[in-house]
């Protein structure tokens, strides 16, 4: 068998002093042809739905990459439902994590539509929950015929960000109030439709 991790090296300053992740620099610096001990800690609530449910995955950085295994799962199955991925990072050239196979399986209709936004690319800042503000009215239109909502990646400041930005196209899509959206976010949620893998 093969594993692939998605890994991002943190990098800090304590002090002035420029620090390293433990872990993201103990793998970065891991030899090719080591050994390593691990275990998977599985998250069984983050899963596909039935192969005929469309999805939204939502997955800057890192984030990505429960999505990557989504797809490629639903181009090997064969499964009916359309996909629409949302990704984001700095720059387009050196942090389009996957972009080959994202790419391949935009051509071939695995991935229904991307959405990605780099965020350094130009002079002001575009996160993914700017793109999603973009879309308001076709993100609104997927969820209101039965998409599954994925969001992976960071919690803080992203998570919020992009939760606070869904609220906020509930509301506006719907004209309803903020209170009211939230209870139909936390209504997703309940039916296992808005799903979370944050760290």
């Amino acid at each position: 068998g093969e594993i692939h991790i998605t890994v991002n090296r943190n990098v800090f300053t304590v002090d002035g002093i420029p620090k390293s992740g433990l872990c993201s620099q103990f793998l970065a610096d891991f030899p090719k042809e080591g050994t390593l001990p691990f275990y998977i800690h599985k998250n069984h609530n983050f899963r596909l739905p039935d192969p005929d449910k469309d999805i939204i995955m939502i997955g800057p950085g890192t984030g990505i990459a429960p999505f990557r295994s989504f797809l490629a799962h639903r181009d090997a199955t064969g499964a009916e439902g359309k996909n629409w991925l949302f990704f984001g990072e700095q720059h387009f050239v050196s942090d389009f994590y996957y972009q080959t196979e994202v790419q391949e399986w935009l051509a071939t209709g695995v991935l229904t539509r991307l959405d990605t936004a780099f965020s350094r690319d130009q002079k002001h800042k575009i996160y993914v929950q700017d793109r999603l503000k973009q879309k308001a009215k076709e993100v609104s239109e997927w969820l209101d015929i039965g998409a599954y909502l994925y969001i992976c990646g960071q919690k803080e400041p992203m998570s919020t960000d992009v939760e606070n930005t869904l609220l906020e196209i509930i509301a506006t899509e719907k004209n309803i109030s903020s209170t009211e959206a939230k209870t139909v976010l936390e209504n997703l949620e309940s039916e296992g439709r808005y799903l979370k893998d944050v760290y």
